[in-house]
């Protein structure tokens, strides 16, 4: 049995099945994403979905779906399904869907009468091509299969409509047609590997609804452009595979490069080889150059969650030329940054104070899970590089004084990861000593100092080891309070007492001003006022200004967005610092936290961990539906579990 099957009584209930989606990458930009009856409920949707540099840095709608119809003895069963204003669906093909199963990719057996038809939907790596098989696996009769493409050619922040501009013109190609709607749009290549009939009957479907975007608030209606169909018989048996994509192709080869792309995809047959799947999904190439995508389907590659990330999402799932493929790109990103360059790399917020400091956390990491030597010999000079151009004071955002804590003015823009903003302003404005950069700050003088210094190669950076004394002091009379957990961030006179996560850091770091009693009365607070079956809360209850819904509006969203929400990507620091505390015997108890992430990967975008979570029952999956920074830090904790145990089957 599949480890993410459905069966028809899930598929057929459409308030279960609407839920739940599906997203399906070419780790090159292009994705395809819908929900698992192939009804859109988001205008990201579409089953070909691709960045076209020449118009903008945004992702575009070509292929926003492709109805099926099934014709037996001249009666048709149309498999589509669309949603259309009053609440009405039509034409309600997933009452025909069997069973959808995504093991490998995804796979929908539909039942009509006597036919049994089996749809399978993958995407070429690194090519803007989307391939679906369909295979007539019963038929006792003469089958007729046709395919109606509703094309959108669009910005995914955009709605199309009807419009006299949209071009019908079409030009027959090998086995199928080439389009486009509109100038500067690539041509749409849709191609059969089998000779069918294209029967040219343009017309504009009206008034198609996304609930999703209704939900949060935004516009949510669109016409979509239907320039005909294609038409072709099928015998018990056999497959034919349509091709949609930005390029000609082969029509004959088409069998081949289906099998070909499903021999290279990583079966999702459980918990860990799933969560590898989704990390696989992240990976973007451009030219030469490597990033990770921050989430799915609006996140571009932000410079903080690629960092958090990169570890989990590729070291601990022992992919070390891929996590050196990016940071080869990410080297150049901070390079270029430091020298005040710009150029095309498109690695977003690199200026944000903690980046640089993250950047180190991240190449510490391979430092534990490749090679020390290797990371000094591979990365020693971008380090030296980095932390002597903050202990220089050139990083425009930071300040360094004289008790070696880092400043910054957060007053009026954000400056950390909770950069929720309205109106221009920050929600959460952090400012002054913030904790978790100072605790990120200490950790990177001290495993520079420890990694470059130890074999005595480079010279000693100039300050660091001053630095270190002083925070070992500073560090603990500015932020340890009374009631023995951290504050958030301290300016001035102005101390923020709110509970928050951001403490954490200072225990799941390898190196840390607090002693073991410190660490171990903040990780109390953050068990016991934090700590949820899905995340770590941005915010205590007892906290004022407690908001644990992420609903409605973007501005009722954004005010809640870390006012007490859970992030699954915390945990993963917290769970790292709950095994310093507590060694092995805290093993059983993070094995049983993680069945609650577990259960998630069936529940939102399938086989992949939603953005962040209500911070009260039932904890229900908001934001974007697959976000790197989760899925990563759970594989990263599934990595130190896996050794913690090993080591204690050799002892």
């Amino acid at each position: 049995m599949s480890y993410l099957r459905f069966d028809k009584t899930q598929m057929t209930n459409l308030e279960e099945s609407l839920t739940k989606e599906v997203l399906r990458t070419n780790r090159s930009g292009a994705y395809h994403c819908t929900t698992i009856v192939d009804c859109n409920t988001r205008k990201y949707h579409g089953l070909l979905v691709i960045p076209i540099p020449e118009l903008d840095d945004e992702n575009h709608v070509l292929l926003s779906s492709l109805d099926e119809t099934v014709i037996q003895h001249g009666a048709e069963f149309n498999l589509g399904i669309h949603k259309y204003g009053g609440d009405n669906y039509s034409p309600r093909g997933h009452k025909y869907i069997r069973e959808f199963d995504c093991e490998k990719f995804p796979t929908t057996w539909y039942r009509v009468g006597g036919v049994v038809l089996k749809k399978e939907k993958l995407f070429v790596h690194h090519e803007n091509r989307i391939l679906i098989r369909y295979t007539l696996v019963e038929a006792h009769s003469k089958t007729t299969l046709r395919l109606r493409p509703f094309l959108a050619f669009r910005s995914v922040k955009q709605y199309t409509h009807e419009n006299s501009a949209a071009s019908r013109d079409y030009q027959i190609v090998d086995h199928g047609i080439k389009t486009s709607m509109y100038p500067n749009y690539p041509e749409l290549f849709m191609q059969l590997s089998k000779k069918n009939e294209f029967i040219f009957q343009p017309d504009w479907y009206r008034g198609i609804e996304y609930p999703k975007e209704q939900e949060r608030g935004y516009d949510f209606n669109e016409d979509l452009y239907v320039p005909g169909y294609f038409e072709l018989e099928m015998k018990k048996g056999e497959s034919v595979i349509f091709s949609g994509g930005i390029s000609e192709i082969k029509t004959s080869s088409l069998t081949s490069i289906f099998q070909k792309e499903l021999e290279e995809r990583t079966p999702r047959d459980n918990f860990q080889h799933t969560l590898k799947n989704a990390a696989h999904q992240f990976l973007n190439k451009q030219g030469d150059n490597y990033y990770v995508i921050a989430g799915y389907p609006w996140f571009k590659c932000r410079a903080r969650d690629m960092f958090i990330s990169l570890p989990g999402l590729m070291l601990a799932i022992d992919e070390r030329s891929k996590y050196e493929t990016v940071m080869e790109t990410a080297r150049k990103a901070i390079l270029d940054f430091m020298d005040n360059k710009n150029d095309d790399i498109k690695i977003y917020e690199m200026e944000q104070p903690d980046v640089l400091l993250w950047a180190i956390w991240c190449i510490q990491q391979y430092a534990k899970m490749v090679s020390k030597d290797e990371c000094r010999t591979r990365y020693g000079g971008l380090i030296q590089s980095i932390m002597e151009y903050m202990l220089a004071g050139k990083h425009p955002l930071i300040e360094i004084h004289e008790n070696g804590l880092i400043y910054v003015d957060g007053h009026d823009k954000a400056v950390t990861w909770m950069n929720s903003t309205v109106n221009g302003y920050p929600v959460v404005p952090r400012s002054g000593y913030i904790v978790e950069i100072n605790t990120l700050w200490y950790n990177a003088l001290c495993f520079t100092k420890d990694l470059i210094n130890s074999q005595g190669e480079i010279e000693s950076l100039n300050g660091a080891e001053g630095i270190i004394e002083k925070l070992n002091k500073s560090f603990v009379d500015t932020f340890l309070n009374e009631y023995g957990y951290l504050l958030d961030y301290v300016d001035g006179n102005m101390m923020d007492w709110s509970v928050r996560p951001n403490m954490i850091f200072s225990i799941a770091f390898d190196y840390s001003p607090l002693n073991t009693r410190q660490k171990k009365r903040v990780l109390d607070i953050v068990t016991k006022e934090l700590l949820t079956p899905k995340g770590i809360r941005s915010l205590s209850p007892m906290s004022g200004g407690y908001n644990p819904n992420y609903v409605g509006t973007q501005s009722q969203r954004d005010y809640a967005y870390h006012q007490g929400t859970a992030w699954p990507w915390l945990e993963g620091f917290y769970f790292e610092a709950y095994l310093r505390i507590y060694k092995m015997s805290g093993v059983s108890f993070i094995e049983r936290q993680l069945i609650g992430l577990e259960d998630e990967l069936t529940q939102h975008c399938i086989g992949s961990i939603p953005e962040l979570f209500d911070g009260n029952p039932p904890f229900k999956g908001r934001g974007a539906v697959s976000f790197a920074m989760n899925v990563a830090e759970i594989l990263r904790t599934l990595y130190i579990l896996n050794r913690y145990n090993s080591n204690f089957r050799e002892e």
